[in-house]
């Protein structure tokens, strides 16, 4: 797995290719999908994922409040007060602390930004 970057004023990312790298690793492959940081700082982490249509992430929480930007394809996110569609070119926030699950409708791939709960 590739190294994050320290964000400098000015970094770029050119998604498209990077996801499509990903597609080719063994955990997008065998378990249907695949997470990439980008930028792992003090005060912010953003990860890049992928996953295959039809691929879950199970039910989980995080500590921090945290957005998804559909990039590519169609995700599903399960909450405990029911279903959101999240389909490309749409963010989703999720609260700190709520349960949910991620489906991929189609192919997909998505940015997960959320400040980090590490001490500067």
């Amino acid at each position: 797995m590739q190294e994050p970057h320290s964000p400098v004023l000015g970094t770029t990312f050119d998604i498209a290719p990077i996801a499509a790298e990903m597609r080719g690793e063994a955990g997008y492959e065998h378990g249907g999908h695949t997470a990439r940081p980008l930028v792992r700082e003090a005060d912010l982490r953003v990860m890049l994922l992928v996953m295959k249509a039809g691929s879950v992430i199970k039910e989980h929480s995080a500590k921090e409040t945290a957005s998804v930007y559909t990039v590519s394809g169609h995700l599903r996110v399960r909450l405990p007060t029911g279903v959101v569609d999240v389909p490309s070119g749409r963010l989703l926030v999720l609260e700190r602390g709520l349960v949910h699950s991620v489906e991929a409708v189609e192919e997909s791939s998505f940015l997960l930004s959320r400040g980090s709960h590490e001490k500067p």
